[in-house]
């Protein structure tokens, strides 16, 4: 009885290794979400410019009393989570086509992820605080009556 050996796949052509194994099926979705964010910055974009130009933002109070406004902070929040979504997207595709060596490949597409969710964290933290900036005064008079009383 003798069987046939499968031929070694070291003996294969790089196409005949592909051959039969169907796609990723990640590419669609990927290139929707970045044709996505590239749409919601082109639209958000020029309403951000005109804000600043339009609105006088020359000091720090006045780009505080717009953020403080529900429409605007929903607006910039949006700008700001898109545009660092696209940024990943397209960093992400970057690593994936010119990283060739897997052992740098996925702690790159590890760290570019963490830093791009410490980014939008910073940013969503820094817009809620000027949101509520009572919430986040401090208040010397209490502070330093309870540093008398120690």
């Amino acid at each position: 009885m003798s069987y046939k050996q499968e031929p070694s796949i070291k003996c294969q052509s790089p196409l005949g290794r592909a051959k039969n194994h169907g796609s990723a099926k990640e590419g669609t979705h990927h290139w929707i979400s970045q044709r996505f964010s590239a749409i919601s910055l082109l639209l958000l974009g020029p309403w951000v410019l005109y804000s600043f130009y339009a609105g006088n933002m020359s000091s720090y109070e006045s780009v505080v009393a717009w953020l403080q406004t529900p429409m605007d902070f929903t607006l910039v929040l949006l700008f700001i989570v898109a545009g660092l979504y696209h940024g990943f997207l397209g960093l992400q595709v970057v690593i994936e086509d010119y990283v060739h060596t897997q052992c740098i490949k996925i702690p790159t597409l590890i760290a570019l992820k963490l830093f791009f969710a410490l980014v939008g964290v910073m940013a969503l933290l820094s817009l809620i605080r000027i949101q509520n900036t009572d919430l986040f005064k401090f208040n010397t008079e209490k502070s330093s009556t309870f540093l008398e009383t120690l």
